[in-house]
């Protein structure tokens, strides 16, 4: 879809005002002593708070107003059509354990998609006042130190390489063995970033993430935001990620490049 210069700078508006009606509602919860967190999983632990579902409804009352034509696809209140060609997708709290356990790295994901995958996004750290946005020309981080261009990391040699991931078991037993091969020739891992991690690399802090199990809602906005820094995000496969999945997120292409020869070639990766 050809977007105009208009409904570009329409649609980064109505981003900013989502993420701006989202912060209200993360923070008036964050650290609560008292905040209860229901189970959406029968047999582990996904946990989600009033401050995702108020979240979410926050945003979607401000989308109703600016673009009632637009579909919107939420990770707490599910998925509404549009006739637009347009879909929001939104996730209020992206890692509701962090912000449950009182850690800063959580985050609020917002992108705006055509049939192709994203095209502007937004990944909101409301505790520390960051936001980094990525897509249609804009590549830029507005925090405490002021704002800034992104610029994801040169190319150097995974063994000088900085990995991050969620969760050290990252998914199956088998992609655990695949996202460890990788790390075990890096010269640092680390984990429980959630979507921060990816803004460090869009930030050119880190060279890659790597991720499994993964929805449209946790990767969309990232890969708006890394691809406008320089980036590239793929699926183990080098195929589009924006459905979610395996995902790999790379500072450069030759580094991502590395990483997938090792990921491939990894047993039942």
């Amino acid at each position: 879809m050809t977007v105009s210069k208009t409904t570009q700078t329409e649609l980064i508006r109505v981003a900013h005002m989502l993420a701006d009606a989202a912060r209200p509602v993360t923070l008036a919860h964050f650290r609560s002593t008292g905040l209860a967190a229901d189970n959406k999983d029968g047999t582990g632990f996904d946990p989600v708070t009033i401050a995702d579902r108020g979240a979410e409804e926050a945003m979607r009352t401000v989308l109703a107003d600016t673009r009632p034509d637009d579909a919107v696809l939420g990770e707490e209140l599910g998925f509404k059509e549009g006739t637009s060609g347009f879909t929001w997708v939104l996730d209020p709290i992206d890692g509701t354990r962090g912000y449950i356990s009182g850690t800063p790295t959580w985050g609020v994901l917002i992108s705006v998609a055509d049939q192709t995958g994203p095209l502007f996004g937004l990944i909101d750290q409301p505790y520390i006042a960051e936001r980094f946005a990525g897509g249609f020309g804009v590549a830029e981080v507005h925090g405490p130190q002021g704002r800034s261009a992104l610029h994801c990391r040169a190319p150097r040699p995974l063994a000088q390489a900085t990995v991050l991931t969620t969760f050290p078991e990252v998914g199956t037993l088998q992609e655990g063995a695949a996202f460890r091969a990788v790390a075990d020739q890096a010269q640092l891992t680390r984990y429980g970033m959630d979507c921060y991690a990816y803004a460090l690399v869009a930030a050119g802090q880190v060279d890659l993430v790597i991720e499994a199990g993964l929805n449209a809602y946790d990767i969309q906005a990232p890969i708006a935001v890394i691809e406008a820094a320089g980036g590239i995000v793929t699926d183990w496969s080098g195929g589009p990620a924006h459905e979610g999945g395996r995902v790999i997120a790379a500072a450069n292409r030759a580094i991502h490049a590395e990483a997938m020869a090792i990921l491939q070639t990894a047993p039942d990766a």
